[in-house]
């Protein structure tokens, strides 16, 4: 068959496939679906652009691919800020509670949890630290706080202080707020307890910070009557630096300082930013399905309180409050929440050995902040006092110039300088990043552009059009005329026949006066009659 004219070729749908490849964007289709028959170069035309789309393709689900695994990289920068936020200073002693606090009922109670007491050694007990031994006839009371026991006998702020100055101010005990830890009664400074403005610095270096003198009672320390697990053997304090978001962990992670020591901790702010799924792992909510907690009461109302922001050490606290709460139907002082503190028998025989085979375990399961600041820290310490100072002090104090020594440290703490490093997780591949490989691999193996897929959906459109809706719109024409044109013949016949009648005879007439073929399958036949 002849190739049509320039006319023919004009005159084509837009369905044509050879009228859509002269006008595609997309390299290479113009010479495959061309004019004419198959020769050799359209088969080598059609060839390449068959390998070219598979490359195209191949690239596309390598790149989809590597988007699906959700790589993450993480950068790390140095930055510089005018102020900083000083960060919260948590202490304890390391003696619990003062040997001159206690008394026979102390003892009875917790004297066989804490200090491994049996009744028959309370009254030496009391003797070595100089208390007088319970009275004939003593009953114990009939019930027990813990808290309250080491509210009452732990060091308190006011007696340890001796002098405190922030940035060079003067400050005391009314800086401090009182919480309780695992070590105890502690105190927090800068804490932001009860909408209390954060401290801030405008510059770095020792005396720009925290610095503390503190007296830890030596003469006050619990004597050690037997080996018993948590039965401290150093003299000092445990500190721990931590922002006001997360609870102090002081006794995993606080460092010590000794007295006759002067220590200076320089501190430099870490801000770590993480992803959260599938990027990586960060939350703002606990994930531990197996410790959820209980629905409130129909009376409960609504805590006014809003509850603090996600951390890593409080989502670990919690998931510990609830695990020894359930096994033991009671908390430990320095857990939060509702339930009841155990007692000193409960500490013994349930929550020490529950708490402590829950973190050999890790049974918490509990993902990494979304955003988390950290301090990291460089300790370095002088002796202190000298000889001069101790006379100094001595007069001061009024105290002995040994007792300075065995007693007395002092704390500083401040930020090396004012800048800060930045760790932040980020996408390693974003959703703009995929389409701009897309769109080049598209270019480079087709020549194909955003508008080339444009171009090819309206022609499917055309194609749809044309091919699919106009063979149902045919079928449907075609139906209609087969059933109008049959009776439209009928009627004109029988018009013309009309002015010939006559009244005379008839005569015979033949059984078909008309006879017209509509289609090869059927014939119909009209009789005209004369009247």
């Amino acid at each position: 068959m002849k190739p049509r004219s320039g006319p023919e070729e004009a005159q084509r749908p837009a369905s044509d496939i050879r009228v859509f490849a002269s006008s595609c964007t997309l390299h290479g289709l113009g010479h495959v679906f061309g004019p004419g028959s198959l020769t050799l170069r359209r088969a080598l035309w059609a060839m390449a652009v068959l390998l070219s789309l598979a490359a195209f393709l191949y690239q596309v689900a390598e790149r989809v691919r590597y988007y699906g695994e959700f790589h993450h990289e993480t950068a790390l920068d140095e930055r510089e800020s005018r102020q900083l936020t000083f960060p919260a200073i948590t202490l304890c002693n390391v003696n619990p509670l003062r040997r001159t606090r206690l008394t026979p009922n102390d003892l009875h109670w917790a004297g066989p949890s804490l200090l491994g007491l049996e009744p028959p050694e309370h009254a030496a007990f009391l003797r070595a630290v100089g208390q007088l031994p319970a009275p004939p006839g003593f009953m114990p009371s009939p019930t027990f706080d813990t808290a309250r026991l080491y509210a009452r006998a732990g060091h308190t702020l006011d007696d340890m202080l001796l002098d405190c100055r922030y940035r060079g101010q003067p400050c005391g005990p009314e800086n401090f707020t009182v919480i309780f830890t695992r070590l105890g009664q502690c105190y927090t400074f800068n804490s932001g307890a009860d909408g209390e403005e954060l401290l801030t610095t405008p510059k770095g270096g020792a005396g720009n910070g925290l610095e503390i003198m503190l007296d830890v009672q030596q003469d006050e320390y619990l004597p050690v009557w037997k080996d018993m697990e948590e039965t401290p053997f150093e003299v000092g304090v445990r500190v721990q630096i931590h922002s006001q978001e997360e609870p102090p962990i002081i006794d995993q992670l606080g460092f010590g300082a000794a007295p006759g020591y002067q220590t200076f901790v320089s501190c430099q702010q870490q801000q770590l930013s993480f992803l959260p799924p599938p990027w990586g792992d960060c939350s703002s909510a606990s994930l531990d399905p197996e410790f959820e907690p209980d629905p409130p009461g129909p009376l409960a109302r609504p805590s006014p309180v809003p509850s603090p922001p996600y951390s890593l050490m409080g989502c670990r606290l919690a998931c510990e409050t609830r695990y020894v709460s359930r096994k033991c139907g009671c908390r430990m002082m320095h857990m939060p929440g509702g339930a009841p503190v155990c007692s000193p028998q409960q500490y013994k025989d349930c929550a020490n050995p529950t708490l402590d085979a829950m973190l050999r375990k890790d049974t918490c399961i509990c993902p990494n902040p979304c955003a988390l600041t950290r301090y990291a820290k460089e300790l370095s310490m002088v002796r202190m006092p000298s000889r001069a100072a101790a006379r100094y002090l001595a007069r001061k104090y009024n105290r002995t110039e040994a007792y300075i020594a065995e007693n007395v440290l002092v704390l500083d703490i401040f930020f090396e300088a004012l800048n800060y490093e930045t760790v932040e997780q980020k996408k390693a591949y974003e959703v703009s990043e995929l389409l701009g490989d897309i769109g080049g691999q598209m270019g480079l193996f087709i020549g194909a552009s955003l508008l080339t897929i444009l171009e090819i959906l309206d022609y499917l459109c055309e194609v749809f059009r044309d091919r699919v809706l106009g063979y149902f719109w045919n079928q449907r024409r075609s139906q209609k005329q087969s059933s109008s044109n049959p009776l439209q013949e009928g009627l004109g016949s029988h018009r013309s026949q009309a002015p010939h009648l006559s009244l005379g005879p008839r005569s015979p007439t033949p059984p078909c006066a008309v006879t017209r073929t509509l289609s090869a399958s059927h014939r119909t036949c009209y009789l005209v009659t004369r009247l």
